[in-house]
């Protein structure tokens, strides 16, 4: 259909349709003056979506290496006396977090 390249200008564009609260959304975000156009908020939502992807990626990598550590046989047994020291010791570092940060503040 095109017998030339299209211009640097239609290159790099991509549209997307919202629907009507989305729209709304954006719409009262540029109102408001959180943004002064429309692309900054999609540029906004992807760079949020790129971060949380980010986030599960790690965090898929983080369960990976557990079970490879538990195959190894690294892992420790959970038991209800193991959580039961588990728990008492959560609770007595922030008691001691606590005192620390209300004698600090005094």
């Amino acid at each position: 259909m095109f017998d030339r390249p299209l211009p640097t200008i239609y290159r790099d564009h991509m549209n997307v349709d919202l629907r009507p609260d989305q729209r709304a959304m954006v719409k009262r975000a540029i109102e408001s003056g959180r943004f002064s156009r429309e692309e900054e908020a999609v540029q906004e939502a992807l760079a949020l979506w790129e971060e949380r992807e980010r986030r599960r990626l790690e965090i898929l990598a983080s369960l990976d290496e557990a079970e490879a550590s538990l195959a190894r046989g690294e892992g420790r047994p959970i038991t209800e006396e193991s959580m039961k020291a588990l728990a008492e010791d959560v609770r007595q570092r922030g008691r001691t977090r606590l005192a620390a940060e209300r004698n600090a503040s005094h």
